[in-house]
This record gives structure tokens, C-alpha cells and sequence, in this order.
């Protein structure tokens, strides 16, 4: 086992302070052993955090936004630079493979940008004369303190979603990472730091629900965002909204992909193939069902079938690899679990992968493809996140979107088809967040906000672009009277007790 500890960020510089003695170990998933591990705060270490966080805010807030606009244009300048380096934690610690890895840190520096812009994006609006003599105005200002909960599938873009923003409008932010990959936003508060970001204002502070808890519940956390299960996104709303904040809080998911008989069938066995297996199955936004119609079910599934079967499973830092291992052991016998639960309800397993060819003692599974799956059976009904691939057969495209809208989650899906109308159809009547038309996997760009509906999401605001911009900011209306200058005539009295009628 390694001495490794992975250091809480704090005040601008590596904090190893452990006051409860708790530590959690972080396994290297490609071969199973304990990497390093790292320390979980105590509720004390936490009111320590959000003393300098609220320190912090009070100056941060006062800077101007040509200096909040450089320092976001000086760190994604260095995430730039040492995307690499950023990869390659993601990967030691998540088992991801490098691409994905790089393509996470590039979707995470598409919000950097956007906050670069937040000059613009924090400008009010003015109404002149709304009465004589009378002008309104509007701005928006940070809420002081905000904190981040996120999930291990995503230890650098899902941060990113959250604290360049807040941190661009005037707030100090805690950021509370997944103790199972926890590096990677380490580091992305040094090269913030490096950036010029000044001490207090971005803190990562490691923990399991000791630490969340006293998030949730301290008076001097104005604003809360998380990503993970649907359990505990229920949990982080409703524990949080009752002490009095503002909460985003991302929960589960069960895509689905439809396929109707006109579409390229080679495209959508790609986009199949791609969305449900790659980084393992472990994204919020994989596809995990195919809903194919009735007439090409066959054949798409066969299409499905070959190109599963060449994805090579290992290491991700070893070259062609295309799925590295799930995140521990526990879980990856946990999805193994959801595949003989699959057989054993009756659905056909067309491709087996719980038994890889693999080197080592790895957290290792498979890409694994069922057809003719039922609505009802486990493998259909629960977030697998692990590389599992269910096709359910369907006569028409009512009856996918009715078996769509019927599942309680609404996170993301995708359509393929060649017809104009019935995707505008789609369209209309999925009851989704996040829709794409003939794109598997419709993440929005960082320009537009991140959500689903259902028991995807719990609260009314999707993170990043314009949502998370009001997310992390109140709004206040100033309406003024100055009257006219007393050389030009007589100022209205400011004895006059009643709202203005004289429009």
C-alpha cells in the first residue's frame, strides 16, 4: 500500500490535516491495489473551510470583473497546457481511458471559456423614465459561499461545471470531490492558484457524508450543486433546501436511444456502441437502452453485436484500448450482478462480457449486449453505470416515446431517423431534458445548461451556461429618482409618500 496522501486544498495550498484521523483509500482500478489514500474532514474542518471561504467572498466579490475576466482567461490558459497531466490523473485513479480522459478535461475547459466571458454575462438592464423623473435598473450579485458535491465518473469536468462559474460571479466556492478519484481537482485548484486566484476562494476538501452533511446544513453556504444518484440527490435537496439554500442538485438516469426502420442503421450502431460502453458505461449520459423498431430490430442488433465484439478491454493507459475497468470492485460486481439478474429474467444475452481477456487483478467487465428485454425486468427498470447494453423492440414511435415518458427518469435521449417530422414530433412530446436528433449522446455545449427532468434532477436549475449563471447570483431591481436639476425647474417632493401615477 502506498503512504500517499492526497491533500485537501486550503487557503491557496496543500492542507494533509486529517483532524478525525479518518482516511479513505483511492485504488488504482487497472490493477486493483491501494494507490494512496486520502483524508475525510470532520464537521470542524469544515466550519474551518467556510471561514476562510467566507473571508474570501467578502474581498472577491469587490474585484472587478476585467480582474475575474483575466484570471479565468490565465487558467484556461494552464488547463491548456497541462490537459495532459490532468488526463493522466483522471486515468491512475478513475481507470477511464486517456481519450476519454482528455475528452473530459476539453468538454470541462468549454465552461472555462464561457466564464471568461462573464463581463457580458453579468450585465443588467435599464429602464429609463418608467415614471417622471424615475429610471429602474437591474444587476445581479454572488451569493456568497457556494459548494459543490460531485460524482467519480467525471473528477474534472463536473467540477469545472460548477466553480468557474460561481467563482466568476463573485463567489467562493468549496468543492467537495468524490473520495474515490479526488487528484484531479486538486490539481485544478493549484493551476487556479497559479492563475492568480486569490487564497480562500476556491478550497477542495475531501469527505464522505460527515463532511457533505455539514455543507448541506452550515448557515454560511448560500448555494449547493451536486451531480451522483438519484437517492442522494433527493437527499441533498431536500436536506439542504430545508436549511433555507438554493440547490441543484443532478440525480440518475436511464437513456434511451430510439432507432426508427428508415435511419442509417451503421450510424446508429455506432452512436449505440459508442454512447453505451464508452468510459465503461459510467456516464450519466450513456445510453443504456436501445428502443428499436420492430422491422429492423434484427438487423440493427446484429450491426450492435459486431461491433461489440471488437472493443478491446484494459488498462487505459494502454494503447487501443477502448474500455478500461469500473471504478472498484464492489461495483464492478454489482453491474455483474445486474447481468445474470438480465439471464436469469429470460432476456437474451447476445454478448457476454463478464468473463474479459485481461492482464492483471484489475476491476475489469466487459461490454455486454442484451436484446429483447422487457420493461420490467431489472436490467430495464435500475441505472446500471456499468456497460450494459439492453435493446427493447417496438412497433411504433408512440409506443417508444410512451415507454420513455412512462420511466421516471428524464435525462437525456436520442432519435434516429431520416424523417424531418417525425423527429420534430419527438421533439415536442419526449418528456427529456436533453434531446438529440440523430446524436447519441446530446450533452449541451457549455453555452446552454446541463439537466434533465424527472427524477433526474431535483430543483428547477440546470448547471452551467445562462442557468448556472443565475444559479450562482441573486438579482436585485433598483429603481431610482433624481429629479431634475434645480437650475431647470422643481425636483418632484421627496415628501411624496405614494408610488408614482403620473406616467
Amino acid at each position: 500500500m502506498a503512504d500517499d496522501l492526497v491533500p485537501h486544498w486550503h487557503r491557496g495550498s496543500a492542507w494533509t490535516g486529517a483532524a478525525g484521523g479518518r482516511t479513505a483509500d483511492v485504488f488504482d482500478p487497472a490493477t486493483g491495489a491501494v494507490a494512496r489514500q486520502v483524508p475525510l474532514a470532520t464537521t470542524d474542518e469544515v466550519d474551518e473551510v467556510v471561514a476562510a471561504a467566507v473571508a474570501a467572498a467578502s474581498e472577491w466579490r469587490s474585484s472587478s470583473l476585467t480582474k475575474r475576466a483575466k484570471t479565468m482567461f490565465a487558467f484556461r490558459e494552464l488547463i491548456v497546457r497541462h490537459t495532459d497531466d490532468i488526463a493522466a490523473l483522471i486515468t491512475a485513479e478513475h481507470g477511464k481511458v486517456l481519450d476519454d480522459a482528455r475528452g473530459e478535461v476539453a468538454r470541462g475547459l468549454e465552461v472555462v471559456e464561457f466564464a471568461c466571458g462573464i463581463p457580458h454575462l453579468l450585465k443588467g438592464s435599464h429602464s429609463e423614465s418608467v415614471s417622471t423623473g424615475t429610471d429602474s435598473h437591474s444587476v445581479r450579485q454572488p451569493v456568497g459561499v457556494a459548494a459543490g458535491i460531485t460524482p467519480f465518473n467525471f473528477p474534472a469536468m463536473v467540477p469545472l461545471w460548477m466553480f468557474p462559474i460561481a467563482i466568476a460571479c463573485g463567489n467562493a466556492f468549496v468543492l467537495k470531490p468524490s473520495e474515490r478519484d479526488p487528484s484531479a481537482s486538486v490539481r485544478l485548484a493549484e493551476l487556479f492558484t497559479e492563475a492568480g486566484l486569490p487564497d480562500g476562494v476556491l478550497s477542495v476538501l475531501h469527505g464522505d457524508r460527515e463532511a457533505v452533511d455539514a455543507l448541506l446544513t452550515h448557515p454560511s453556504v448560500g448555494a449547493i450543486s451536486f451531480v451522483g444518484s438519484t437517492p442522494i440527490a433527493r437527499h441533498v435537496f431536500e436536506t439542504a433546501a430545508s436549511a433555507g439554500k438554493r440547490v441543484q442538485a443532478l440525480g440518475g438516469a436511464k437513456n434511451h436511444m430510439v432507432v426508427l426502420a428508415d435511419a442509417d442503421l451503421d450510424a446508429a450502431a455506432d452512436g449505440a456502441v459508442s454512447a453505451g460502453y464508452g468510459s465503461a458505461g459510467e456516464r450519466c449520459m450513456a445510453i443504456s437502452v436501445v428502443v428499436a423498431a420492430d422491422a429492423i430490430a434484427d438487423e440493427l442488433v446484429a450491426k450492435i453485436a459486431e461491433r461489440t465484439r471488437t472493443l478491446r478491454v484494459g488498462a487505459g493507459t494502454e494503447s487501443g484500448s477502448d474500455l478500461g475497468p469500473l471504478i472498484t470492485a464492489a461495483h464492478r460486481d454489482r453491474v455483474a450482478g445486474y447481468v445474470e439478474a438480465g439471464v436469469a429474467s429470460g432476456a437474451e444475452l447476445v454478448v457476454d462480457g463478464r468473463d474479459p481477456e485481461v492482464t492483471g487483478e484489475g476491476f475489469f467487465l466487459g461490454p455486454c449486449l442484451f436484446d429483447r428485454v422487457d420493461p420490467s425486468m431489472s436490467i430495464y427498470t435500475d441505472e446500471i453505470f456499468g456497460p450494459v447494453l439492453c435493446v427493447v423492440r417496438t412497433p411504433s414511435l408512440a409506443d417508444a416515446v410512451s415507454l420513455i415518458n412512462a420511466n421516471p427518469y428524464g435525462n437525456g435521449v436520442a432519435l434516429f431517423t431520416r424523417d424531418g417530422a417525425a423527429a420534430r414530433w419527438f421533439e415536442a412530446e419526449v418528456e427529456v431534458g436533453m434531446v438529440g436528433i440523430n446524436v447519441p449522446i446530446p450533452v449541451p455545449m457549455a453555452f446552454y445548461s446541463f439537466g434533465g427532468w424527472g427524477k433526474s434532477l431535483f430543483g428547477d436549475t440546470h448547471v452551467h451556461g445562462p442557468e448556472g449563471v443565475n444559479f450562482y447570483t441573486r438579482g436585485k431591481v433598483v429603481t431610482t429618482r433624481w429629479g431634475v436639476p434645480a437650475e431647470l425647474g422643481t425636483a418632484p417632493s421627496s415628501l411624496d409618500l405614494h408610488f408614482p401615477t403620473n406616467r
